[in-house]
Protein backbone atom coordinates (compact mmCIF):
# COMPACT_ATOMS: atom_id res chain seq x y z
CA UNK A 1 0.00 0.00 0.00
CA UNK A 2 1.09 3.35 -1.11
CA UNK A 3 1.60 6.07 1.71
CA UNK A 4 -0.05 8.86 1.05
CA UNK A 5 1.43 12.17 1.39
CA UNK A 6 -0.88 15.65 2.22
CA UNK A 7 1.67 17.78 0.11
CA UNK A 8 0.82 17.87 -3.51
CA UNK A 9 3.94 18.81 -5.06
CA UNK A 10 6.13 15.97 -3.35
CA UNK A 11 5.50 12.62 -4.79
CA UNK A 12 5.10 9.98 -2.60
CA UNK A 13 7.41 6.66 -2.94
CA UNK A 14 5.73 3.66 -2.84
CA UNK A 15 5.81 1.98 0.69
CA UNK A 16 5.74 -1.57 -0.57
CA UNK A 17 6.88 -3.80 -3.94
CA UNK A 18 3.52 -4.25 -4.42
CA UNK A 19 2.70 -0.40 -5.19
CA UNK A 20 6.08 -0.55 -7.50
CA UNK A 21 4.35 -3.13 -9.86
CA UNK A 22 1.45 -1.27 -9.76
CA UNK A 23 3.05 1.83 -11.29
CA UNK A 24 4.65 -0.31 -13.81
CA UNK A 25 1.60 -3.04 -14.36
CA UNK A 26 -1.08 -0.53 -14.70
CA UNK A 27 -0.01 2.11 -16.41
CA UNK A 28 0.44 1.52 -20.38
CA UNK A 29 2.46 3.04 -23.01
CA UNK A 30 1.45 6.54 -23.79
CA UNK A 31 1.77 5.81 -27.35
CA UNK A 32 -1.05 3.52 -27.06
CA UNK A 33 -3.76 4.79 -29.39
CA UNK A 34 -6.33 2.06 -28.69
CA UNK A 35 -6.55 4.10 -25.39
CA UNK A 36 -8.61 6.87 -26.74
CA UNK A 37 -10.95 4.96 -28.59
CA UNK A 38 -11.54 2.67 -25.25
CA UNK A 39 -12.68 5.80 -23.50
CA UNK A 40 -14.87 6.42 -26.40
CA UNK A 41 -16.62 3.09 -25.09
CA UNK A 42 -16.20 4.05 -21.83
CA UNK A 43 -17.98 7.28 -22.11
CA UNK A 44 -21.02 6.01 -24.13
CA UNK A 45 -21.59 3.56 -21.22
CA UNK A 46 -21.23 6.96 -18.80
CA UNK A 47 -23.96 8.98 -21.32
CA UNK A 48 -26.22 5.69 -21.23
CA UNK A 49 -26.49 5.56 -17.40
CA UNK A 50 -26.42 9.22 -16.66
CA UNK A 51 -29.26 9.41 -19.55
CA UNK A 52 -30.87 6.66 -17.95
CA UNK A 53 -31.09 8.28 -14.37
CA UNK A 54 -33.39 11.18 -15.37
CA UNK A 55 -34.77 10.10 -18.72
CA UNK A 56 -37.57 8.20 -17.26
CA UNK A 57 -38.99 11.27 -15.53
CA UNK A 58 -40.08 12.44 -19.25
CA UNK A 59 -42.20 9.24 -19.81
CA UNK A 60 -44.06 8.97 -16.25
CA UNK A 61 -47.49 10.16 -17.42
CA UNK A 62 -46.59 8.10 -20.13
CA UNK A 63 -46.22 4.87 -17.86
CA UNK A 64 -49.03 5.82 -15.74
CA UNK A 65 -51.55 5.87 -18.61
CA UNK A 66 -49.92 3.01 -20.59
CA UNK A 67 -49.68 0.74 -17.63
CA UNK A 68 -51.84 1.91 -14.96
CA UNK A 69 -48.92 2.10 -12.37
CA UNK A 70 -49.57 4.13 -9.03
CA UNK A 71 -47.90 7.03 -7.59
CA UNK A 72 -45.92 4.70 -5.25
CA UNK A 73 -44.51 2.80 -8.19
CA UNK A 74 -43.89 5.76 -10.40
CA UNK A 75 -41.26 6.48 -7.59
CA UNK A 76 -40.04 3.43 -7.60
CA UNK A 77 -39.27 3.39 -11.06
CA UNK A 78 -37.88 6.87 -11.25
CA UNK A 79 -35.86 6.33 -7.60
CA UNK A 80 -35.51 2.98 -7.33
CA UNK A 81 -32.78 2.89 -9.99
CA UNK A 82 -30.85 5.56 -8.65
CA UNK A 83 -31.40 4.42 -4.99
CA UNK A 84 -29.52 0.65 -6.29
CA UNK A 85 -26.81 2.22 -8.17
CA UNK A 86 -26.02 3.97 -5.39
CA UNK A 87 -25.67 0.51 -3.49
CA UNK A 88 -23.36 -0.99 -5.22
CA UNK A 89 -20.83 1.73 -6.39
CA UNK A 90 -18.26 0.97 -3.76
CA UNK A 91 -18.45 -3.21 -4.40
CA UNK A 92 -18.88 -2.64 -7.69
CA UNK A 93 -15.10 -0.28 -7.63
CA UNK A 94 -13.24 -2.95 -5.55
CA UNK A 95 -14.56 -5.62 -7.52
CA UNK A 96 -12.78 -4.48 -10.73
CA UNK A 97 -9.09 -4.30 -8.73
CA UNK A 98 -9.75 -7.87 -7.92
CA UNK A 99 -11.39 -8.96 -10.48
CA UNK A 100 -9.87 -6.94 -13.21
CA UNK A 101 -11.62 -3.60 -14.23
CA UNK A 102 -12.37 -4.21 -18.06
CA UNK A 103 -14.03 -7.86 -16.72
CA UNK A 104 -16.27 -5.97 -14.44
CA UNK A 105 -17.02 -2.87 -16.88
CA UNK A 106 -18.19 -5.64 -19.60
CA UNK A 107 -19.91 -7.52 -17.45
CA UNK A 108 -21.90 -4.15 -16.48
CA UNK A 109 -22.43 -3.01 -19.49
CA UNK A 110 -24.04 -6.87 -20.24
CA UNK A 111 -26.56 -6.20 -17.53
CA UNK A 112 -26.99 -3.01 -18.56
CA UNK A 113 -28.46 -4.09 -22.22
CA UNK A 114 -30.16 -7.01 -20.88
CA UNK A 115 -31.97 -5.25 -18.24
CA UNK A 116 -32.58 -1.82 -20.87
CA UNK A 117 -34.73 -4.86 -22.60
CA UNK A 118 -36.35 -5.86 -19.79
CA UNK A 119 -37.71 -2.48 -19.01
CA UNK A 120 -38.51 -1.99 -22.61
CA UNK A 121 -41.01 -5.15 -22.63
CA UNK A 122 -42.31 -4.61 -19.54
CA UNK A 123 -46.14 -6.08 -19.29
CA UNK A 124 -46.53 -4.27 -15.78
CA UNK A 125 -45.48 -1.84 -13.06
CA UNK A 126 -43.92 -4.94 -11.22
CA UNK A 127 -42.15 -5.75 -13.48
CA UNK A 128 -40.93 -2.63 -14.59
CA UNK A 129 -39.70 -1.66 -10.90
CA UNK A 130 -37.69 -5.05 -10.68
CA UNK A 131 -36.47 -4.23 -14.34
CA UNK A 132 -34.91 -0.80 -12.84
CA UNK A 133 -33.59 -1.75 -9.65
CA UNK A 134 -31.71 -4.37 -11.52
CA UNK A 135 -30.38 -1.56 -14.20
CA UNK A 136 -29.02 0.39 -10.83
CA UNK A 137 -27.45 -2.91 -10.12
CA UNK A 138 -25.37 -2.84 -13.49
CA UNK A 139 -24.80 0.68 -13.88
CA UNK A 140 -23.24 0.55 -10.44
CA UNK A 141 -21.32 -2.28 -10.96
CA UNK A 142 -20.40 -0.37 -15.25
CA UNK A 143 -19.65 2.93 -13.95
CA UNK A 144 -16.75 2.93 -11.63
CA UNK A 145 -14.60 1.00 -13.75
CA UNK A 146 -14.47 3.85 -16.26
CA UNK A 147 -12.62 6.33 -13.59
CA UNK A 148 -10.34 3.62 -12.66
CA UNK A 149 -9.11 2.55 -16.39
CA UNK A 150 -9.21 6.34 -17.04
CA UNK A 151 -6.57 6.43 -13.86
CA UNK A 152 -4.52 3.72 -14.71
CA UNK A 153 -4.72 3.67 -18.57
CA UNK A 154 -4.07 7.23 -19.47
CA UNK A 155 -0.69 9.55 -18.33
CA UNK A 156 -0.77 12.16 -16.01
CA UNK A 157 -0.53 14.46 -18.67
CA UNK A 158 -3.59 13.18 -20.70
CA UNK A 159 -5.93 12.96 -17.68
CA UNK A 160 -6.91 16.57 -17.62
CA UNK A 161 -8.03 16.48 -20.86
CA UNK A 162 -9.84 13.22 -20.55
CA UNK A 163 -11.86 14.20 -17.25
CA UNK A 164 -13.05 17.32 -18.80
CA UNK A 165 -14.33 15.71 -22.00
CA UNK A 166 -15.87 12.41 -19.73
CA UNK A 167 -17.14 15.43 -17.14
CA UNK A 168 -18.90 17.31 -19.78
CA UNK A 169 -20.78 14.35 -21.63
CA UNK A 170 -21.85 13.26 -18.04
CA UNK A 171 -22.97 16.87 -17.49
CA UNK A 172 -24.44 16.76 -21.07
CA UNK A 173 -26.32 13.76 -20.65
CA UNK A 174 -28.10 14.81 -17.86
CA UNK A 175 -28.97 17.72 -18.96
CA UNK A 176 -30.81 16.63 -22.57
CA UNK A 177 -32.57 14.04 -21.09
CA UNK A 178 -35.70 15.81 -20.92
CA UNK A 179 -35.09 16.29 -24.68
CA UNK A 180 -33.87 13.14 -25.83
CA UNK A 181 -36.98 11.56 -23.54
CA UNK A 182 -39.51 14.10 -25.10
CA UNK A 183 -38.47 13.26 -28.59
CA UNK A 184 -38.31 9.65 -28.29
CA UNK A 185 -41.99 9.28 -26.60
CA UNK A 186 -43.25 11.76 -29.49
CA UNK A 187 -41.48 10.30 -32.67
CA UNK A 188 -43.34 6.86 -30.99
CA UNK A 189 -40.71 5.06 -32.77
CA UNK A 190 -42.68 1.17 -34.02
CA UNK A 191 -45.33 2.44 -31.95
CA UNK A 192 -43.08 1.24 -28.84
CA UNK A 193 -44.48 4.64 -26.61
CA UNK A 194 -42.31 5.51 -23.53
CA UNK A 195 -40.62 1.99 -24.40
CA UNK A 196 -38.13 3.54 -26.64
CA UNK A 197 -36.37 4.86 -24.07
CA UNK A 198 -35.38 1.62 -23.01
CA UNK A 199 -34.65 -0.40 -25.79
CA UNK A 200 -32.61 2.70 -27.32
CA UNK A 201 -29.87 1.22 -25.42
CA UNK A 202 -29.85 -2.39 -26.45
CA UNK A 203 -27.82 -1.73 -29.80
CA UNK A 204 -25.63 0.87 -28.37
CA UNK A 205 -24.91 -1.28 -25.75
CA UNK A 206 -24.23 -4.28 -27.95
CA UNK A 207 -21.65 -2.55 -29.76
CA UNK A 208 -19.83 -1.20 -26.98
CA UNK A 209 -20.13 -4.54 -25.24
CA UNK A 210 -18.15 -5.99 -28.67
CA UNK A 211 -16.29 -3.30 -28.91
CA UNK A 212 -14.84 -2.91 -24.97
CA UNK A 213 -13.16 -6.43 -25.23
CA UNK A 214 -10.63 -5.42 -28.36
CA UNK A 215 -10.05 -1.81 -27.60
CA UNK A 216 -9.91 -1.70 -23.33
CA UNK A 217 -7.00 -3.20 -21.65
CA UNK A 218 -6.94 -5.14 -18.77
CA UNK A 219 -6.28 -4.02 -15.51
CA UNK A 220 -6.54 -4.94 -11.44
CA UNK A 221 -4.33 -4.79 -8.38
CA UNK A 222 -1.16 -6.62 -8.87
CA UNK A 223 -1.22 -7.95 -5.48
CA UNK A 224 -3.70 -10.47 -4.30
CA UNK A 225 -6.89 -9.29 -2.95
CA UNK A 226 -9.98 -10.93 -1.90
CA UNK A 227 -13.19 -9.52 -1.20
CA UNK A 228 -14.28 -8.18 2.07
CA UNK A 229 -17.32 -9.52 2.42
CA UNK A 230 -18.52 -8.31 5.65
CA UNK A 231 -17.55 -4.79 4.88
CA UNK A 232 -19.73 -5.31 1.91
CA UNK A 233 -22.50 -6.55 4.28
CA UNK A 234 -22.08 -3.13 7.02
CA UNK A 235 -21.44 -0.65 3.91
CA UNK A 236 -25.18 -1.37 2.30
CA UNK A 237 -26.84 -2.11 4.90
CA UNK A 238 -25.33 1.50 6.12
CA UNK A 239 -26.11 2.76 3.16
CA UNK A 240 -29.88 1.43 2.71
CA UNK A 241 -30.15 3.02 5.87
CA UNK A 242 -29.24 6.42 4.69
CA UNK A 243 -30.15 6.52 1.04
CA UNK A 244 -33.66 4.68 1.31
CA UNK A 245 -35.28 7.53 3.60
CA UNK A 246 -33.48 10.05 1.57
CA UNK A 247 -34.63 8.93 -1.70
CA UNK A 248 -38.66 8.19 -0.47
CA UNK A 249 -38.68 10.13 2.47
CA UNK A 250 -40.34 12.70 1.12
CA UNK A 251 -43.11 10.64 -0.58
CA UNK A 252 -44.00 8.81 2.14
CA UNK A 253 -44.21 12.24 3.77
CA UNK A 254 -41.34 11.65 5.88
CA UNK A 255 -42.37 9.16 8.59
CA UNK A 256 -41.00 8.93 11.58
CA UNK A 257 -38.55 5.43 11.14
CA UNK A 258 -37.19 7.32 8.25
CA UNK A 259 -35.48 9.73 10.72
CA UNK A 260 -34.47 6.11 13.41
CA UNK A 261 -33.36 4.96 10.23
CA UNK A 262 -30.56 7.67 9.38
CA UNK A 263 -29.45 8.07 12.89
CA UNK A 264 -29.07 4.01 12.59
CA UNK A 265 -26.71 4.63 9.54
CA UNK A 266 -24.37 7.19 11.70
CA UNK A 267 -24.21 3.77 14.24
CA UNK A 268 -23.03 1.65 10.89
CA UNK A 269 -20.71 3.82 9.09
CA UNK A 270 -18.88 4.12 12.38
CA UNK A 271 -18.90 0.39 13.09
CA UNK A 272 -17.77 -0.20 9.56
CA UNK A 273 -14.81 2.50 9.93
CA UNK A 274 -14.02 0.69 13.44
CA UNK A 275 -13.69 -3.14 11.00
CA UNK A 276 -11.82 -1.50 7.85
CA UNK A 277 -9.35 -0.80 10.38
CA UNK A 278 -9.05 -4.15 11.97
CA UNK A 279 -9.57 -5.83 8.42
CA UNK A 280 -6.35 -3.16 7.54
CA UNK A 281 -4.22 -4.58 10.75
CA UNK A 282 -5.23 -8.07 10.03
CA UNK A 283 -4.72 -8.53 6.56
CA UNK A 284 -4.78 -5.23 4.39
CA UNK A 285 -7.18 -5.72 2.36
CA UNK A 286 -10.27 -4.01 3.68
CA UNK A 287 -13.15 -2.98 0.91
CA UNK A 288 -12.47 0.84 1.92
CA UNK A 289 -8.89 1.17 2.00
CA UNK A 290 -8.97 3.75 4.60
CA UNK A 291 -4.85 5.33 4.12
CA UNK A 292 -7.09 7.14 0.73
CA UNK A 293 -8.91 9.55 3.55
CA UNK A 294 -5.02 10.27 5.18
CA UNK A 295 -4.79 12.54 1.22
CA UNK A 296 -6.10 15.89 1.64
CA UNK A 297 -6.67 16.28 -1.51
CA UNK A 298 -8.77 13.00 -1.90
CA UNK A 299 -11.05 14.16 1.78
CA UNK A 300 -11.55 17.15 0.80
CA UNK A 301 -12.46 16.36 -2.95
CA UNK A 302 -15.14 13.99 -1.44
CA UNK A 303 -16.43 16.83 0.70
CA UNK A 304 -16.75 19.38 -2.06
CA UNK A 305 -18.13 16.71 -4.53
CA UNK A 306 -21.04 15.49 -1.62
CA UNK A 307 -21.97 19.79 -1.80
CA UNK A 308 -22.00 20.85 -5.39
CA UNK A 309 -24.33 17.18 -6.00
CA UNK A 310 -26.10 17.96 -3.26
CA UNK A 311 -27.04 22.17 -4.63
CA UNK A 312 -27.14 20.07 -8.16
CA UNK A 313 -30.20 17.10 -7.22
CA UNK A 314 -32.10 20.09 -6.03
CA UNK A 315 -31.48 22.68 -8.19
CA UNK A 316 -32.68 20.43 -11.11
CA UNK A 317 -35.28 19.07 -9.64
CA UNK A 318 -36.94 22.01 -8.42
CA UNK A 319 -36.36 23.59 -12.34
CA UNK A 320 -37.66 20.88 -13.94
CA UNK A 321 -40.82 21.36 -11.88
CA UNK A 322 -40.72 25.40 -11.90
CA UNK A 323 -40.55 24.51 -15.70
CA UNK A 324 -42.76 21.81 -17.02
CA UNK A 325 -45.25 22.74 -13.85
CA UNK A 326 -45.39 26.09 -13.47
CA UNK A 327 -44.79 27.84 -16.72
CA UNK A 328 -45.79 24.93 -18.50
CA UNK A 329 -43.24 24.28 -20.94
CA UNK A 330 -43.42 21.03 -22.22
CA UNK A 331 -40.68 18.32 -22.06
CA UNK A 332 -39.05 19.52 -25.01
CA UNK A 333 -39.44 22.72 -24.88
CA UNK A 334 -37.76 22.21 -20.96
CA UNK A 335 -34.41 20.26 -22.94
CA UNK A 336 -34.14 23.02 -25.18
CA UNK A 337 -33.85 25.56 -22.31
CA UNK A 338 -31.49 23.40 -20.49
CA UNK A 339 -29.46 23.13 -22.85
CA UNK A 340 -28.24 27.12 -21.80
CA UNK A 341 -26.90 25.40 -18.86
CA UNK A 342 -25.22 22.34 -20.53
CA UNK A 343 -23.60 25.10 -22.86
CA UNK A 344 -22.07 27.29 -20.06
CA UNK A 345 -20.57 23.76 -18.22
CA UNK A 346 -19.25 22.58 -21.82
CA UNK A 347 -16.99 25.39 -21.80
CA UNK A 348 -15.88 25.99 -18.74
CA UNK A 349 -15.54 22.14 -18.62
CA UNK A 350 -12.33 21.45 -20.77
CA UNK A 351 -11.15 24.84 -20.39
CA UNK A 352 -10.87 24.32 -16.38
CA UNK A 353 -9.01 21.13 -16.37
CA UNK A 354 -6.89 21.69 -19.37
CA UNK A 355 -5.70 25.07 -19.20
CA UNK A 356 -6.97 26.75 -15.67
CA UNK A 357 -6.59 24.72 -12.93
CA UNK A 358 -2.91 24.00 -14.04
CA UNK A 359 -2.13 27.80 -14.01
CA UNK A 360 -4.20 28.64 -10.92
CA UNK A 361 -4.96 26.00 -8.73
CA UNK A 362 -7.61 25.56 -6.59
CA UNK A 363 -8.70 29.49 -7.10
CA UNK A 364 -10.56 28.00 -10.23
CA UNK A 365 -13.17 26.37 -8.44
CA UNK A 366 -13.67 29.08 -6.05
CA UNK A 367 -14.30 31.37 -8.54
CA UNK A 368 -16.82 29.17 -10.44
CA UNK A 369 -18.57 28.88 -6.75
CA UNK A 370 -18.34 32.87 -6.94
CA UNK A 371 -20.02 32.76 -10.60
CA UNK A 372 -22.71 30.24 -9.25
CA UNK A 373 -23.95 32.90 -6.80
CA UNK A 374 -24.11 35.40 -9.69
CA UNK A 375 -26.52 33.16 -11.99
CA UNK A 376 -28.89 32.16 -8.93
CA UNK A 377 -28.81 36.00 -8.26
CA UNK A 378 -29.61 36.73 -11.64
CA UNK A 379 -32.22 34.02 -11.87
CA UNK A 380 -33.45 35.36 -8.45
CA UNK A 381 -34.15 38.54 -10.16
CA UNK A 382 -35.38 37.22 -13.34
CA UNK A 383 -38.08 34.41 -12.81
CA UNK A 384 -41.61 35.57 -12.87
CA UNK A 385 -44.80 33.30 -13.69
CA UNK A 386 -44.12 34.43 -17.66
CA UNK A 387 -40.48 34.53 -17.98
CA UNK A 388 -39.59 32.82 -21.39
CA UNK A 389 -37.27 30.55 -22.60
CA UNK A 390 -35.08 33.29 -23.66
CA UNK A 391 -34.83 34.74 -20.01
CA UNK A 392 -33.99 32.69 -18.58
CA UNK A 393 -30.80 32.14 -20.43
CA UNK A 394 -28.41 34.18 -18.70
CA UNK A 395 -28.83 32.92 -15.23
CA UNK A 396 -28.69 29.23 -16.33
CA UNK A 397 -25.43 29.49 -18.60
CA UNK A 398 -23.75 30.91 -15.64
CA UNK A 399 -24.58 28.77 -13.33
CA UNK A 400 -23.45 26.33 -15.82
CA UNK A 401 -20.18 28.06 -16.03
CA UNK A 402 -19.56 28.18 -12.47
CA UNK A 403 -20.57 24.10 -12.58
CA UNK A 404 -18.00 23.48 -15.33
CA UNK A 405 -15.49 25.39 -13.40
CA UNK A 406 -16.28 23.93 -9.85
CA UNK A 407 -17.38 20.27 -10.44
CA UNK A 408 -15.17 18.98 -13.28
CA UNK A 409 -12.28 19.44 -11.89
CA UNK A 410 -13.25 17.78 -8.58
CA UNK A 411 -12.09 14.31 -9.59
CA UNK A 412 -8.38 15.17 -10.72
CA UNK A 413 -8.31 16.65 -7.09
CA UNK A 414 -9.32 13.09 -5.48
CA UNK A 415 -7.24 11.05 -7.38
CA UNK A 416 -3.73 12.52 -7.84
CA UNK A 417 -2.57 11.15 -4.83
CA UNK A 418 -4.38 7.90 -5.34
CA UNK A 419 -2.43 4.70 -5.75
CA UNK A 420 -2.94 2.48 -8.96
CA UNK A 421 -4.02 -0.49 -7.04
CA UNK A 422 -7.01 1.39 -5.11
CA UNK A 423 -8.27 2.83 -8.11
CA UNK A 424 -11.60 1.11 -8.31
CA UNK A 425 -12.33 1.56 -4.55
CA UNK A 426 -11.51 5.48 -4.67
CA UNK A 427 -13.68 5.34 -7.68
CA UNK A 428 -16.43 3.88 -5.72
CA UNK A 429 -15.68 6.14 -3.55
CA UNK A 430 -16.35 9.34 -5.67
CA UNK A 431 -19.40 7.75 -7.53
CA UNK A 432 -20.73 7.40 -4.49
CA UNK A 433 -20.29 10.63 -2.85
CA UNK A 434 -22.26 12.01 -6.40
CA UNK A 435 -25.32 9.97 -5.73
CA UNK A 436 -25.52 10.86 -1.91
CA UNK A 437 -25.23 13.98 -2.91
CA UNK A 438 -28.07 13.89 -5.73
CA UNK A 439 -30.12 11.88 -2.99
CA UNK A 440 -29.49 14.86 -0.10
CA UNK A 441 -30.39 17.38 -2.60
CA UNK A 442 -33.56 15.64 -3.28
CA UNK A 443 -34.79 15.37 0.21
CA UNK A 444 -33.66 19.16 0.79
CA UNK A 445 -36.33 19.85 -2.16
CA UNK A 446 -39.10 19.19 0.42
CA UNK A 447 -37.73 22.09 2.31
CA UNK A 448 -36.43 24.02 -0.01
CA UNK A 449 -39.35 23.56 -2.60
CA UNK A 450 -42.37 21.99 -1.33
CA UNK A 451 -42.73 23.58 1.44
CA UNK A 452 -42.96 26.99 0.32
CA UNK A 453 -45.08 25.81 -2.71
CA UNK A 454 -47.61 24.41 -0.53
CA UNK A 455 -48.04 27.54 1.64
CA UNK A 456 -47.84 29.90 -1.35
CA UNK A 457 -50.48 27.78 -3.28
CA UNK A 458 -52.57 28.37 0.01
CA UNK A 459 -52.39 31.92 0.05
CA UNK A 460 -52.72 32.46 -3.75
CA UNK A 461 -55.79 30.01 -3.93
CA UNK A 462 -57.24 32.39 -1.13
CA UNK A 463 -56.59 35.22 -2.84
CA UNK A 464 -57.87 34.19 -6.03
CA UNK A 465 -61.29 32.92 -4.94
CA UNK A 466 -62.82 36.27 -4.89
CA UNK A 467 -62.09 36.73 -8.45
CA UNK A 468 -63.36 33.24 -9.22
CA UNK A 469 -66.61 33.83 -7.58
CA UNK A 470 -66.94 37.35 -9.68
CA UNK A 471 -65.98 35.93 -12.62
CA UNK A 472 -69.27 33.13 -12.29
CA UNK A 473 -71.60 35.81 -10.93
CA UNK A 474 -70.92 37.86 -14.55
CA UNK A 475 -71.38 34.33 -16.47
CA UNK A 476 -74.92 34.08 -14.77
CA UNK A 477 -73.94 31.82 -11.98
CA UNK A 478 -76.39 32.25 -8.57
CA UNK A 479 -74.64 33.93 -5.68
CA UNK A 480 -74.67 30.80 -3.16
CA UNK A 481 -73.66 28.83 -6.11
CA UNK A 482 -71.20 31.16 -7.31
CA UNK A 483 -69.81 31.60 -3.17
CA UNK A 484 -69.55 27.70 -3.11
CA UNK A 485 -67.61 26.53 -6.15
CA UNK A 486 -65.04 29.47 -5.24
CA UNK A 487 -64.53 28.05 -1.77
CA UNK A 488 -64.13 24.42 -3.60
CA UNK A 489 -61.76 25.99 -6.01
CA UNK A 490 -59.85 27.46 -3.56
CA UNK A 491 -59.46 23.61 -1.45
CA UNK A 492 -58.88 22.50 -4.46
CA UNK A 493 -56.00 24.18 -5.21
CA UNK A 494 -54.48 24.47 -2.14
CA UNK A 495 -54.86 20.86 -1.50
CA UNK A 496 -52.92 20.53 -4.90
CA UNK A 497 -50.30 22.44 -3.97
CA UNK A 498 -49.79 20.75 -0.75
CA UNK A 499 -49.53 17.64 -2.62
CA UNK A 500 -52.78 15.93 -1.43
CA UNK A 501 -55.68 17.09 -3.77
CA UNK A 502 -59.37 17.21 -1.77
CA UNK A 503 -61.32 14.64 -4.03
CA UNK A 504 -64.34 15.73 -3.58
CA UNK A 505 -63.83 19.43 -4.10
CA UNK A 506 -61.98 19.22 -7.02
CA UNK A 507 -64.50 16.65 -8.21
CA UNK A 508 -67.03 19.76 -7.40
CA UNK A 509 -65.25 22.17 -9.52
CA UNK A 510 -64.71 19.48 -12.45
CA UNK A 511 -68.35 18.64 -12.23
CA UNK A 512 -69.77 22.34 -13.79
CA UNK A 513 -68.94 23.14 -16.53
CA UNK A 514 -68.70 27.26 -16.21
CA UNK A 515 -66.83 26.31 -13.30
CA UNK A 516 -64.37 24.29 -14.80
CA UNK A 517 -63.66 26.54 -17.07
CA UNK A 518 -63.10 29.73 -14.75
CA UNK A 519 -61.46 27.08 -12.81
CA UNK A 520 -58.81 25.89 -15.21
CA UNK A 521 -58.38 29.88 -16.13
CA UNK A 522 -57.47 30.54 -12.29
CA UNK A 523 -55.66 27.83 -11.26
CA UNK A 524 -53.56 27.85 -14.32
CA UNK A 525 -52.68 31.44 -13.16
CA UNK A 526 -52.28 30.11 -8.88
CA UNK A 527 -49.45 27.75 -10.52
CA UNK A 528 -47.44 30.35 -12.15
CA UNK A 529 -47.37 32.88 -9.28
CA UNK A 530 -46.98 29.67 -6.56
CA UNK A 531 -44.00 27.45 -8.76
CA UNK A 532 -42.59 31.04 -8.69
CA UNK A 533 -42.27 31.96 -5.30
CA UNK A 534 -41.61 28.41 -4.36
CA UNK A 535 -38.44 27.95 -7.07
CA UNK A 536 -37.28 31.90 -5.70
CA UNK A 537 -37.20 29.95 -1.75
CA UNK A 538 -34.81 27.33 -3.83
CA UNK A 539 -32.48 30.05 -5.54
CA UNK A 540 -32.18 31.26 -1.84
CA UNK A 541 -30.80 27.74 -0.73
CA UNK A 542 -28.59 28.05 -3.61
CA UNK A 543 -26.64 30.76 -2.49
CA UNK A 544 -26.17 28.44 0.49
CA UNK A 545 -24.75 26.01 -1.26
CA UNK A 546 -22.43 27.88 -3.44
CA UNK A 547 -21.02 29.80 -0.13
CA UNK A 548 -20.47 26.53 1.36
CA UNK A 549 -18.88 24.93 -2.20
CA UNK A 550 -16.59 28.25 -1.84
CA UNK A 551 -15.35 27.14 2.09
CA UNK A 552 -14.79 23.46 1.20
CA UNK A 553 -13.00 24.87 -1.86
CA UNK A 554 -10.43 26.20 0.58
CA UNK A 555 -9.86 23.09 1.97
CA UNK A 556 -7.94 21.93 -1.58
CA UNK A 557 -4.52 21.56 -2.02
CA UNK A 558 -3.65 24.85 -3.66
CA UNK A 559 -1.84 22.91 -6.70
CA UNK A 560 -2.35 19.95 -8.60
CA UNK A 561 0.82 18.06 -8.17
CA UNK A 562 3.56 19.46 -10.11
CA UNK A 563 5.24 16.10 -11.75
CA UNK A 564 1.51 15.97 -13.94
CA UNK A 565 1.21 19.59 -14.48
CA UNK A 566 3.86 21.77 -14.38
CA UNK A 567 4.49 23.99 -12.44
CA UNK A 568 1.33 26.42 -11.35
CA UNK A 569 2.78 29.35 -13.18
CA UNK A 570 6.25 29.80 -15.15
CA UNK A 571 7.48 32.40 -13.19
CA UNK A 572 6.27 31.74 -10.26
CA UNK A 573 6.81 27.91 -9.68
CA UNK A 574 9.10 28.46 -6.10
CA UNK A 575 6.72 30.83 -4.58
CA UNK A 576 3.44 28.50 -6.04
CA UNK A 577 5.28 25.44 -4.40
CA UNK A 578 5.71 27.59 -1.52
CA UNK A 579 2.05 28.55 -0.89
CA UNK A 580 1.06 24.53 -0.88
CA UNK A 581 3.27 23.49 1.67
CA UNK A 582 1.56 26.32 3.89
CA UNK A 583 -1.84 25.34 2.74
Amino acid sequence: MTSTNTNPDLESPPATAAAQAAEVVDAPSAADPRRWIAFIIMTVATFMDMLDGSIVNVALPAIQHGMGASFVQLQWITAGYVFAFALTLITGGRLGDIYGRRKMFQLGVLGFVVTSFLCGISVNPEMLVISRLAQGLAAGLMVPQVMSIIHVTFPDKEKGAVFAIQGTIGGLAATIAPLVGGVLVAANIFNWEWRSIFLVNVPIGIIGYVLGWKYINESKAPSRIRLDLIGVVIATVSLTALLFPLTFGREMDWPAWGFVLMAASVVGFIGFVAYERAKQRKDGMPLVPLSLFKSRSFSAALALMLGMFSFTGMFMLALYLFLQEGLGFSPLRTGVTLLAFCIGAFITASASVIALVPKFGRAVLQVGAVVIAVGVAVLLFSISPDITSWGLVPGLLLIGLGFGMTATPIALFALQEVPHEDAGAASGLINTKQQLGFAVGISVVTLAFFAPLASHGAANAESLAPQVRQELVTAGVADAKATELAGAFQTCAATTFSGTPDASACAAVQADPQAKAVADKFTHQAAGQSFTDAFRTTLYVGFGFAALALLLASFLPRWLKQEEWGAPAEEGAEEGAEDTAKA
